[in-house]
């Protein structure tokens, strides 16, 4: 599968912003998706996850309550709304997918970069 991210930009603190990720090929009941980020000098996280249906989602401490992973399956697209972000939040997001039958996410989407001025 090949993923797609976009949606990314300059926000001011306190703003909003909504990731998109597209994929190729249908993703539900296939694949987990996952949205990580990589701000400079530190390793990626994982910010978030979406099962196809839904339900089951994962969020990072630092983003719970702010962040919200949704899917449209008929799309076979996945987001992020990403609300009251802060300069913490500064990072290149990625998208990817992990096979319900792999231990890790092997498909990744190319990156899109936040950032929030303050």
């Amino acid at each position: 599968v090949q993923l797609q991210a976009s949606g990314g930009g300059l926000v001011q603190v306190g703003g909003s912003l909504r990731l998109s990720c597209s994929a190729s090929e249908r993703t539900d009941r296939t694949y987990l998706m996952g949205w990580f980020r990589q701000a400079p000098g530190k390793e990626r996280e994982l910010v978030a996850t979406i099962n196809w249906n839904g339900a089951g989602t994962y969020y990072a401490d630092s983003v719970k309550g702010r962040f919200v992973s949704s899917n449209d399956n008929a799309k076979n697209t996945v987001y992020l709304q990403m609300n009251s972000l802060k300069p913490e939040d500064a990072a290149v997001y990625y998208c990817a997918a992990k096979s319900y039958d792999r231990p890790t996410f092997d498909y990744w989407g190319q990156g899109t970069q936040v950032t929030v001025s303050s």
